[in-house]
Order: C-alpha cells, then sequence, then structure tokens
C-alpha cells in the first residue's frame, strides 16, 4: 500500500479507537459497563444489531460468496423479518420486564439453576468460536497486506480492539458501532460504484449486470426444494426463521444491544427495522460480488486470488504451476473475448446470439474445473493456508484496482466492520460467563467495583480466547458459511428451551434440562452424518427439544409454572 493509504487506515482506526475510550471513560458498575445504564434510543438499538450481526466475514466473504457460488446465499435471510415480528411480540417484553442482564436469566425464573447454566454454556461455547473466526477474517488483510503470519495478525487485531471494549463496556461499544456503520456503508457504496467505473470503456452496470445474469451468478431466487441444498427459498424462510429467531431471540451477543434501549418502544423498532433493511443491504453486498464476476469476465484474472498460497505453489512446484498458468492464460483469454462478443451481440440481437452464450458457460466451467485443480494441488501441500480463496477474491479487486487512499479505506472499514461485531460479542461473553456462570455460584453478591473489576477481567479473558480460536481458522473456506454452520450447530436447542420457556407451562426444568441435551446430540448426529443443508439443524434442534419435553412429561407431570 501507498503512503496515504497507510495514514488513511492508521487515522480512521486510531480515531474509533481514542473514540471509545473518550465516550465509554468513567464506568462505575455493571449497570453501565453491561447495559449502558438502559439510555440507547431506538437508532442506536438499530446500527448496534446491524453492525453486530455485519462483522467484517459479511464485507470480506459475502462478495466473494456471490463471486463463486451466485447470490442464492441472500435466501438465507428471508425468514428474518417474520423472526423480527415474534421477538417483539414475545421476547422483549419479558426480557424489558425483567430486567435482565442477559437472557438466561429469564431460565432461572422460569425452570432452574441448571437449565439457565446448561443454556448459557451452549451460548458461550458457540458465540466464543464464532468470535475467533470473525478476528480471524481482517487478520487475512493485515496477513495479506503486510506479509507477515497470520497468528501473529490474528494477535494484533484481537488485540487492538480490546482497548476501547475493556475500557468503555456495552456504552462505547453502542457508539463505536454508531460510527463504524456510517463509514462502512458509505465506503461500500463507493467500493460499488468504482466497481462499475472501472470497467472496461462502453461498458456499464447493465451490461455487467447481464454478464452476471448468463453466468448464473443472479440467481436470488432458488424455488427446487432439496434438504441438502443450503440455500434455496424454503430453507430460507423455514431455516432462516428459525435461526434469525434464536439469534436475534436468545443470542446474549444481540439481545445486549436491545436490553441497552430506554424502553419496550425503542428496543422494537430498533429490532423491527432491522428486519425491513437487513435483506436490501445483504442484496446489496453480494450484488458486488456478482458484478466482480462480470468485471474479471472482461478483464484479465488471477489464477488464484489467495497470492500467498499460490506462490507457495509456484516455489514448491514450478512444472505444475507452469502448467497451470498456460493453461489459465489460454482459457481467461477466450472467456474475456467471448464476454465481449457477447455484449456486442446483446445489442444487436444477432442470431448467433444463443450459441455464444453457450461457448461462454462452456468456458466458464473449464476455467471453474482449472480453479478446482489449482486449489486441490495449493491443500495436499503442506502450506498452512485457507481451503479456498473465497475470502480474498474482493480483496484482490480493492489492492489491484482502486484509487489510492480508497484501498487504505476499504482496509479500515473491514477492521470497523469486524471491530463492531467482535466488541459486541466480547461484552456479551463476559456478561453471560459474569452473571450466569460466576457469580451464580458465589454465596456473597460482591459489590459493585468488585463486580465491575470481574466483568473486566472476563472481557479479556475472551478476547484472549477469541484470539486463540482464530489460530485455527485457517481451514474453514468461506467465513461467512462457516460462522452461520457453527451457529445452527447450537441455536436450535437454545430456541428450543425459550420456546417451551414460554409457550408449554407445564414442563418443567428437569424435563427441559434433558430434552435440550439430547436435542443437541441429535442436532450433531445430524449433521456429522450430512442428513440435510446447515439451515434445517435450527429447524430440527429446536423441534427436538419440544418433542423431548413433551416425551418426559409422559413420564413426569409437575405442576404448571408460572413465568
Amino acid at each position: 500500500m501507498s503512503t496515504i493509504d497507510w495514514t488513511v487506515l492508521i487515522c480512521t482506526l486510531v480515531a474509533v479507537v481514542v473514540y471509545g475510550v473518550f465516550i465509554g471513560r468513567g464506568q462505575k458498575s455493571n449497570a453501565s459497563y453491561l447495559k449502558a445504564d438502559n439510555k440507547m434510543p431506538w437508532y442506536i438499538v438499530l446500527i448496534g444489531i446491524m453492525a453486530t450481526q455485519a462483522s467484517a466475514i459479511t464485507f470480506l466473504s459475502a462478495p466473494g460468496q456471490a463471486y463463486t457460488d451466485g447470490m442464492r446465499f441472500v435466501q438465507y435471510y428471508f425468514g428474518l423479518p417474520l423472526a423480527m415480528i415474534v421477538i417483539c411480540i414475545t421476547f422483549i417484553p419479558i426480557f424489558q420486564r425483567l430486567n435482565v442482564y442477559t437472557a438466561y436469566e429469564y431460565l432461572e425464573n422460569r425452570f432452574d439453576k441448571k437449565t439457565r447454566v446448561l443454556t448459557s454454556l451452549l451460548f458461550l461455547f458457540s458465540r466464543g468460536l464464532s468470535t475467533g473466526i470473525s478476528i480471524y477474517a481482517p487478520s487475512i488483510i493485515l496477513s495479506s497486506v503486510l506479509n507477515w503470519n497470520i497468528y501473529l495478525t490474528n494477535v494484533l487485531t484481537g488485540g487492538i480492539l480490546l482497548i476501547y471494549t475493556y475500557v468503555g463496556g456495552a456504552k462505547a461499544i453502542a457508539h463505536t458501532q454508531k460510527l463504524q456503520f456510517l463509514i462502512i456503508l458509505g465506503t461500500m457504496a463507493f467500493a460499488g460504484f468504482l466497481l462499475i467505473e472501472n470497467m472496461p470503456d462502453g461498458i456499464g452496470f447493465k451490461d455487467a449486470l447481464y454478464l452476471a445474469g448468463k453466468s448464473g451468478k443472479l440467481n436470488v431466487i432458488t424455488t427446487e426444494f432439496d434438504w441438502k441444498d443450503k440455500y434455496n427459498i424454503w430453507s430460507g424462510i423455514i431455516g432462516g426463521f428459525f435461526l434469525a429467531l434464536s439469534y436475534f431471540g436468545t443470542d446474549q451477543s444481540q439481545v445486549g444491544r436491545y436490553i441497552t434501549a430506554k424502553d419496550n418502544t425503542n428496543a422494537k423498532m430498533g429490532l423491527l427495522l432491522n428486519g425491513l433493511v437487513k435483506i436490501p443491504m445483504q442484496f446489496a453486498i453480494l450484488l458486488i460480488g456478482a458484478m466482480l464476476f462480470a468485471f474479471f469476465s472482461l478483464k484479465p484474472a488471477p489464477i488464484y486470488f489467495n497470492e500467498r498460497s499460490y506462490q507457495h505453489l509456484k516455489e514448491t512446484q514450478p512444472q505444475q504451476a507452469a502448467v497451470f498458468e498456460k493453461e489459465h492464460q489460454d482459457l481467461q483469454a477466450k472467456f474475456n473475448a467471448e464476454s465481449h462478443e457477447i455484449l456486442k451481440l446483446k445489442e444487436t440481437h444477432a442470431p448467433q446470439l444463443e450459441a455464444k452464450i453457450q461457448d461462454f458457460k462452456n468456458t466458464q466451467s473449464q476455467v471453474k474445473a482449472l480453479h478446482g485443480r489449482v486449489e486441490e494441488a495449493i491443500n495436499s501441500s503442506n502450506f498452512n493456508a485457507e481451503k479456498t480463496d473465497t475470502n480474498y477474491i474482493f480483496l484482490y479487486f480493492v489492492k489491484n484496482t482502486l484509487p489510492v487512499g480508497m484501498i487504505g479505506l476499504l482496509f479500515a472499514v473491514i477492521f470497523l466492520a469486524s471491530w463492531g461485531s467482535i466488541s459486541a460479542a466480547l461484552n456479551s461473553l463476559a456478561a453471560c460467563s459474569v452473571k450466569d456462570i460466576h457469580l451464580i455460584f458465589k454465596k456473597e453478591v460482591p459489590d459493585e467495583k468488585t463486580e465491575l473489576k470481574y466483568s473486566r477481567l472476563h472481557t479479556l479473558a475472551w478476547g484472549i480466547f477469541s484470539i486463540g480460536v482464530a489460530m485455527f481458522a485457517t481451514q474453514m473456506g468461506s467465513l461467512i458459511e462457516a460462522v452461520n454452520v457453527l451457529g445452527s450447530l447450537f441455536y436450535g436447542p437454545i430456541l428450543g428451551i425459550f420456546l417451551v420457556a414460554f409457550y408449554y407451562k407445564k414442563i418443567n426444568g428437569q424435563n427441559v434440562f434433558i430434552a435440550a441435551i439430547l436435542a443437541e446430540i441429535t442436532v450433531i448426529a445430524v449433521y456429522q452424518f450430512d442428513i440435510v443443508s446447515f439451515l434445517w439443524l435450527n429447524v430440527i434442534g429446536a423441534a427436538a427439544v419440544i418433542i423431548f419435553s413433551a416425551i418426559g412429561v409422559l413420564f413426569y407431570k409437575p405442576k404448571a409454572v408460572n413465568s
């Protein structure tokens, strides 16, 4: 990067850290550190919810996901609006009425202590692992830009954001997320504009859209039902609904955002608006990936977007790499030429257009097959690298195409997106481990200063844990998919516990505790044997808790319990 890019990057990051420390100073109690004194208006709640979900993985990996698999990933969010409505009707009023620090406090009132602890442990394990993956995403950038070891950049990435998270707590997180998200949205919109501007002369947005469509990258709606298809309208609406219901309704990283609201109305407004704007935002980000495919259909693309991994292949297997490069050069030239010819024929509606489109698709398949062979050769070596180059596609475009200054700002955006989600996750992890695990087993309740000290120490500990997880994230492929698969392994049983708590008053803690353990075993078994795609695991996990709990009632029928 140029000196200007470095200046833009460093100044942007330093400004956010200083702002976070400044705005979060003067913390005196857990009510302030973990809940921001319940003073957040709806727009801060909205931005906090979106920023927590839209990590660096969203902005780094989603364009690559669309580049390789098309835009059908957006169907994953189709169940989100309905889930927001259910949460506003059922979840928020209960959490606000009980004035909880964590979602799992309610479970002790409804069931018993062991159910609260079990549910919190499921959350802590899943969110701790996911946070490690979120740290790894921006570490890729530092590693690529500086040519540094990925393990060192993991430590740097995770360590910097700990400064304001440790000092300022929920208040610092909420206000820095506001600043971060405004910078992120503006910069991503400008990056999309520059992507179209950098198309070859005479080719505009409609032409790029046409090419992306003919290459199968605009596959927004997939109606065919298939249990093993990861992204179709059925898994998106049904599986996505259950995943969103669990994530936004029971995951403390999200619950922790809207329990900071002033009141019920502000919490509900923030959550409902998130349901309305999330799908268009994700659509736009995926569209950038589809446009990237059109861009590299018209201009030379690298043989492999992870340049360091391919360089290792060239050094260790030079003859094999030479064969790959010769084939890639020929195929890419053919692919680029066919793309230009299609756009010329499109304007004249020439009869040979359909035949040329078929040639274009055949060449596309050959390019994909070559990419697969290159990837297999890289993965078969001993080089410690990602299984795919999906996470490097947008990064490659930024590094090699955008103007000076914009590169530094785009890299800063990916850091800011990461910090927004990771800081909120660390705050939620600390809240749960302190309130649901640490203090619940202490006979004496500590004073406010001691409790605040515990919360800060837990924040630090979870930061170190997440950095450790990031060290092992290099073999997970598409990060946006990996983090959602991981969540789906745990979200279903957690959601099932809450659904039983809300709607089945005859079921007691003993029944739901055993049911939750059996449900988690069921989900892991279904995933291990690859019976259905991962979104359905959320449905299976929630249903399993309800079914096993109902079976338990047949053998033991306790008195009804009031919530």
